[in-house]
């Protein structure tokens, strides 16, 4: 015999079916929300650069350690130029001794890295001529012609080469790989034309004027000159030298050896905003590998001084033995002279020429302790510690990104 379900029990039974089925249809309608995903914006940066990944540290692929994988194997060798003596002499970071000299021309800048980080190339202004080094085997091959070739650059997407001819006030552009001269941008009235950077984009370059104590502006796609800036103070004998690129590309600051000090002009190089004093002799600027510190040397008093990277603001200040603070042993050129250099891959040592006393000399990043000081030929100037950490250089003694 059927037994018949009671009224209740058929009620329950429909209500629990419709609260089922409205269920059903809300997981339908309602999509799980997706995992959330905080990628900053990317910046529109120069055709055929590549991407900025971190926005507030256009460094952040040249941190300790982060050498490319087919650069591993290089030797560690630092490669000193020299102005006077015409040649370069290579050390052995490990040992701190000389293990190779070579013949490289008149009065030899710079040592290089190239875009692609292949080659190292020697300058010779006097010479017109540039003399590649093989960074696999710290051996140099044939010297080959280039227009007075006192520093070299080359753009963030590396389809040029440019020599910064200061002698003739101008910058040839050049085919990178060819070496065969695609242009020249005349800038008559940058006087001493040196040394330079790149906009966080890429799409400017910035390049001091050391005899006319101003900047020049150069659009990188034209290759033509913007604008020039005139610093506060125009010092012509030797005003604006080096310059860098605060990590968020907000800043430049640039080392003014007449000033003693640094100029700071806005990341749109339109105009000046502060001067930063830091020793007699400001020359070269540098950044540790964790683009938080900036280090300035001061030439004339053989001293650098530690600044914050983003803002400029003074943190310390490193003697080297021999060197003086200006107002302690006065104006003047010290028994130590920290020129041009460069940051070992771990970031733990600075290598700094000691231009006007043949030596180099070995820093801690930690504290500004002088590690080992090498004796060199004569005028010893812009040297290059290799390998580097990075994607690309941009050039001068190994501006990595």
């Amino acid at each position: 015999m059927r037994v018949r379900p009671s009224r209740l029990a058929v009620l329950i039974s429909l209500v629990a079916l419709v609260a089922a089925c409205s269920n059903a249809e809300a997981q339908l309608e309602t999509p799980k929300p997706a995992p959330s995903t905080s990628v900053a914006p990317k910046i529109p940066v120069l055709p055929g650069m590549p991407e900025v990944r971190d926005p507030k540290n256009v460094y952040s692929e040249a941190g300790p350690g982060m050498v490319r994988a087919d650069l591993k194997a290089h030797p560690k060798l630092v490669y000193v130029p020299h102005s006077e003596s015409g040649d370069v002499w290579v050390i052995d970071q490990q040992t701190f001794q000389v293990v190779g000299q070579y013949k490289a021309g008149v009065e030899v800048q710079h040592v290089v890295p190239s875009w692609d980080l292949k080659t190292l190339y020697a300058t010779d202004d006097l010479g017109d001529v540039m003399m590649p080094f093989d960074p696999a085997t710290g051996k140099p091959g044939p010297a080959f012609p280039t227009v007075d070739p006192y520093n070299l650059y080359f753009t963030p997407d590396g389809k040029f080469g440019i020599s910064v001819a200061e002698r003739l006030k101008k910058l040839v552009w050049y085919d990178p790989k060819t070496w065969q001269i695609t242009g020249e941008t005349p800038t008559p009235d940058c006087g001493g034309i040196d040394h330079a950077d790149f906009a966080l984009d890429g799409k400017t370059a910035v390049f001091t004027c050391e005899f006319s104590g101003r900047i020049a502006v150069i659009d990188v796609v034209s290759h033509q000159l913007l604008r020039m800036i005139d610093m506060p103070q125009r010092n012509t004998r030797m005003g604006p030298q080096d310059i860098k690129l605060s990590p968020d590309g907000s800043l430049y600051f640039i080392a003014d050896s007449d000033s003693d000090g640094v100029w700071v002009v806005d990341g749109a190089a339109t105009k000046v905003i502060k001067h930063i004093p830091t020793g007699d002799g400001a020359h070269g600027i540098y950044l540790d590998r964790q683009a938080k510190r900036m280090f300035v040397t001061n030439r004339h008093e053989g001293t650098v001084s530690v600044l914050d990277a983003f803002t400029g603001d003074a943190i310390t200040k490193w003697v080297i033995p021999g060197g003086h603070q200006a107002g302690h042993a006065g104006h003047g050129q010290s028994g130590a002279s920290p020129d041009m250099g460069a940051l070992t891959a771990d970031g733990e040592q600075l290598w700094l020429s000691g231009r006007y006393h043949g030596e180099v000399y070995v820093l801690s990043t930690k504290d500004g302790s002088l590690i080992h000081k090498i004796k060199t030929g004569r005028g010893p100037h812009g040297l290059t510690v290799w390998p580097q950490p990075g994607r690309y250089s941009i050039g001068h003694t190994g501006i990595t990104r």
